[in-house]
């Protein structure tokens, strides 16, 4: 079914055609149905909030299309972006699962759509099929996994420039087997970089500036071509 933005709506979890290691992704026929029986499909513009830092946890949200970023802010008004998150995340899923407060901010960065699953229906879902409660429980561990490794880069690492190239190379898949470079669509503006690796938006300008004269990256448009990707991992000390 064609939605608003062009975006075909998937409304069906048992005929979903993403496949993948995601939650919700290869779950036995009755689970699927199940699912499909309390999410309720919505589509998002650009800017839309899916929920806010604070607000009680009142369900969870698996993105199909699009994009979102995951942010926190402190009193003073500091923002810093935890995460970008791709179709299949469940979003919202530790404060859901805990029944506290969402810690994070999530954003649409692009048209796109989620379903949306009430907390109730949500652990119910999980009491009723132990294959869904182990692939939940599996996430949470990898999502403990991956605040340490943001803790470990923005806490000791005192280099922005180590920031910088840990990020480039979180962004970048396998390189090219032609030419051994890595592209990739940079959807992010020097400010939400910056609120990303925890630094200002002039020192991420910098940044680009210095990494182009070293022949470390490539911008053409909104496409970054990563040009040395033995020196960025040199950089970022992995």
């Amino acid at each position: 079914m064609r939605g608003p933005y062009g975006l075909n709506i998937l409304d069906n979890c048992t005929t979903c055609p993403m496949k993948g290691s995601h939650v919700f992704c290869n779950l036995s026929p009755r689970a699927a149905q199940r699912l499909n029986e309390i999410k309720a499909t919505a589509i998002y513009p650009k800017g839309a909030m899916l929920f806010l830092e604070g607000q009680q946890a009142r369900g969870v949200f698996v993105l199909c299309t699009g994009k979102t970023k995951l942010s926190t802010s402190s009193r003073e008004g500091k923002t810093i972006i935890t995460k970008l998150s791709e179709p299949g995340d469940v979003l919202g899923l530790n404060a859901v699962v805990s029944g506290r407060q969402y810690e994070v901010t999530a954003e649409m960065m692009e048209p796109g759509q989620a379903n949306f699953i009430p907390r109730d229906s949500f652990m119910h879902l999980l009491r009723e099929h132990a294959e869904v409660a182990m692939r939940v429980a599996e996430q949470l561990s990898s999502n403990y996994y991956t605040a340490y490794e943001e803790i470990r880069t923005l806490g000791l690492t005192n280099s922005p420039s180590e920031k910088f190239a840990k990020l480039l190379l979180s962004w970048s898949t396998k390189p090219s087997p032609n030419d051994g470079l890595t592209q990739l669509k940079v959807t992010l503006t020097h400010e939400e970089i910056a609120e990303t690796i925890g630094t200002t938006r002039e020192t991420v300008s910098r940044l680009f500036s210095e990494f182009k004269k070293k022949q470390l990256l490539q911008l053409k448009g909104a496409t970054l071509v990563i040009r040395n990707r033995s020196t960025l991992e040199e950089m970022a000390q992995i």
